[in-house]
């Protein structure tokens, strides 16, 4: 066994990530499957929303000039002419002295340009009168007034909302072109490693890396191709890491210089290791690099720093690649630091926090096999290299675990 040479820089690995990950192709997708999915190109709409005046109200379409005066004590009377339902306008125009009955969506016939809507109006036989007057336009839905044809509806690289598909919806589109989500297979390492329910030997212990990256993936746009459980032999790593259908491969375990730690190897033996050993506390032992066309993200073992060095440089490459933006996925949130985090030159740190209101305090635990603390934490501060952390009292930013 040996120690790291040096340590990268986290800008070093993120310049490395950003340099060479980009966006996936592109494919067509049917907006029943299309939600969270990223927009490949902007939405340009083919039609006008509506595509006809409407009626904003079930009631009575008349010529709004006609209903000047018209009050509880002076109504005026109309004669009926016909009816306008949705889907099914009225076959006859409106002329003078006449009204059509109208439902909420309708069409409004020819020669009306407003309506009356039902509670200002009393029926009786062929007649109805109403009893207020309305402005031109009034309650009617006008053509082009929520979409205009030519109008872009949504930019390229849109995460899609749930009205963001009903508006594609609305302009009649029935596919779109996403960005294909980034395939992730999960290698997990170690002799000593049991699947929780498993029967479970002295000095062996629950594997719960899996079940953390299975959450985040998603999270970013990503899908779990597999997950593979190796033992500590090259044979069976180098079997997870040379199985092609993943575009980016996470191994948990296995990642430092220990004389069982074989996955740095077979990856730069395989392929190229650029990254390996950051300055950084904790996952100080991960690493990234390529095998053929699939990335690789060496994550250490101890949960905190995997679930560490998985949203520091795996996370990033996921949304990448998805076609999501590099930054944190976590909200920001500013606070007064209660107590001080220290901190060295030349490292960055990872401290779980507890945020209460304005109050943001440092949980006094923070091994890296400590999980727990994420817990019990609500947030985390990340202290940048070039400081020695920071003192009571210090306005500080964290990130919000949840969002």
């Amino acid at each position: 066994m040996r120690g790291f040479r040096q340590r990268h820089t986290v800008e070093a690995a993120w310049h490395w990530i950003d340099s060479h990950i980009a966006a996936q192709e592109v494919e067509a997708v049917s907006l029943s499957d299309v939600h969270g999915r990223v927009l490949a190109e902007s939405i340009v709409s083919p039609i006008d929303v509506p595509e006809f005046d409407r009626s904003a109200m079930d009631g009575f379409a008349v010529n709004a000039a006609e209903t000047i005066g018209a009050g509880d004590y002076n109504p005026i009377s109309f004669r009926m002419v016909g009816n306008s339902w949705p889907g099914s306008p009225a076959t006859v125009a409106v002329g003078a002295g006449e009204a059509i009955r109208i439902m909420t969506g309708a069409p409004l016939p020819s020669g009306a340009d407003a309506v009356v809507p039902a509670e200002y109006a009393n029926e009786t036989g062929d007649r109805v009168e109403v009893t207020t007057s309305v402005a031109r336009h009034k309650n009617v839905g006008q053509r082009g007034e929520d979409v205009v044809v030519g109008m872009t509806l949504l930019p390229t690289g849109q995460v899609l909302r749930p009205q963001d598909v009903g508006l594609l919806a609305s302009v009649g589109l029935s596919h779109v072109a996403v960005v294909r989500r980034p395939r992730v297979r999960i290698v997990i390492t170690g002799n000593e490693l049991v699947v929780p329910g498993a029967e479970r030997r002295p000095f062996q212990i629950y594997e719960a890396n899996s079940l953390i990256l299975q959450g985040l993936i998603p999270r970013d746009g990503g899908v779990v191709e597999s997950v593979v459980r190796c033992r500590d032999e090259r044979s069976q790593i180098r079997d997870a890491l040379t199985t092609p259908g993943a575009d980016l491969i996470l191994i948990s375990g296995g990642s430092s210089v220990g004389a069982e730690d074989h996955a740095p190897h077979l990856v730069h033996e395989l392929g190229e290791l650029p990254i390996h050993g950051l300055a950084m506390r904790p996952s100080s032992p991960a690493g990234m690099g390529k095998i053929e066309s699939a990335c690789v993200f060496l994550l250490p073992g101890n949960p905190v720093s995997c679930l560490c060095a998985y949203d520091f440089f795996a996370g990033r490459a996921i949304r990448r690649l998805g076609g999501r933006a590099s930054d944190w996925p976590y909200a920001a949130r500013e606070g007064t630091l209660v107590t001080k985090i220290a901190s060295q030159i030349g490292r960055v740190d990872y401290c779980r926090v507890r945020i209460d209101g304005d109050e943001i305090e440092p949980l006094a635990l923070s091994g890296a096999s400590i999980l727990s603390s994420t817990t019990r934490a609500n947030g985390f501060v990340i202290v940048p290299a070039m400081s020695e952390g920071y003192s009571p009292g210090t306005r500080v930013t964290a990130r919000l675990y949840g969002s």
